[in-house]
């Protein structure tokens, strides 16, 4: 997480980290919108590591509303995390505690699908 002032492009070098890779050594691919389009977002996945970034478009021709190919997983995840009371508004000051709060209700999540098969 980086600070809202902070525009897509240039705040890819600060998620895009070689400590970052470290950590998440089995992502091949990062699904991006267009907002992540452009030469320092490829220059700073190459430079953390092995990763490709893909930028995911809708198509010219549609119009109105249309599920884009791998960002509905995106968009999903985000629904389930602000089911959680705490996550549904922006009431942290802290960065990290936002970041706490969200691996919380993802770890929340996975405890239910691990009690349910």
């Amino acid at each position: 997480m980086h600070p809202a002032d902070i525009q897509d492009l240039d705040g890819a070098k600060y998620v895009l980290t070689q400590r970052l890779r470290r950590r998440f050594p089995f992502i091949e691919v990062i699904f991006a919108d267009a907002g992540y389009q452009g030469p320092r977002v490829r220059d700073a996945a190459k430079k953390a590591g092995t990763w490709q970034v893909q930028i995911v478009k809708r198509s010219e021709t549609q119009k109105g509303f249309a599920v884009i190919a791998k960002r509905w997983i995106v968009e999903r995840t985000l629904a389930w995390i602000s089911r959680n009371r705490r996550l549904a508004r922006d009431f942290e000051n802290l960065a990290r505690t936002a970041t706490a709060l969200v691996r919380l209700a993802i770890i929340k999540l996975m405890l239910r699908r691990l009690a349910y098969t």
